[in-house]
């Protein structure tokens, strides 16, 4: 049986039917994702022509991109009265964990990602300067840190993942990941991750409709895999 002994893509495997999506830049004119009305629109008609059930809309949030939650939540009021199908939409945002999410975390600013969450991301390069404090502080404040696609995140070792795990930290799946978009090294880690069970869900990450369509028909994912996702994905 060869590597990649299943030749399904994530479209064609039927993994988007029920699921939910739990990261997204689809939320028009506030970051580096989509940027019109329409692009939103189209993004979300296909995803719910793919069978989503839910999407998490959650915008850059970080001293470059100083978004306020009173404008995330005006624009998602504005994409909710104009978007009128079958995928449920939700709000949060991805904080960056700069000197302004440590401001926004002491003032208790922050747009939670399901009860008590709250999605979170460094550099993929260099976590920022004390991770480990930050993260206890967030706890501290009532928070669940939820970790954006630590397999991108190359400084992280085996042990980091261990250890944000034994904090109680929950962590996301980018999926393009799992089909090599971010390269092998970051689809390494995903596989690893996955195969210790340390994810609580799935994202896409979508920026742009061009990739995350030609992300989700990529005919890249493994069978152990598959079967790992199609839990996960329903959460």
């Amino acid at each position: 049986m060869g590597l990649f002994s299943s030749k399904k893509s994530i479209v064609g495997s039927d993994l988007l039917k029920g699921a939910v999506d739990n990261h997204s830049h689809i939320l028009y004119g506030l970051d580096d994702g989509v940027q019109t009305q329409e692009t939103s629109l189209k993004i979300l008609d296909w995803l719910g022509q793919q069978g989503l059930s839910e999407l998490w809309l959650t915008p850059h949030v970080m001293e470059d991109v100083p978004n306020t939650t009173e404008a995330l939540k005006a624009r998602f009021e504005e994409l909710s009265a104009l978007y009128q199908g079958p995928v449920k939409l939700h709000l949060a945002a991805e904080y960056m964990m700069d000197n302004l999410y440590e401001k926004r975390l002491s003032e208790g600013d922050l747009l939670n990602h399901g009860e008590d969450s709250v999605l979170i991301e460094t550099s993929i390069l260099a976590p920022p300067l004390d991770l480990w404090g930050c993260l206890e502080r967030t706890m501290s404040k009532g928070y669940r840190p939820l970790i954006a696609h630590p397999e991108r995140y190359r400084y992280m070792s085996k042990e980091d993942y261990s250890r944000l795990h034994d904090m109680g930290c929950l962590m996301q799946l980018n999926l393009p990941s799992i089909v090599g978009y971010y390269g092998d090294d970051a689809r390494a880690r995903a596989e690893y991750l996955l195969q210790k069970q340390w994810y609580c869900m799935c994202g896409s990450d979508c920026h742009r409709f061009t990739k995350i369509k030609a992300q989700y028909e990529a005919r890249e994912i493994k069978r152990p895999v598959l079967k790992a996702l199609q839990s996960l994905m329903q959460l």
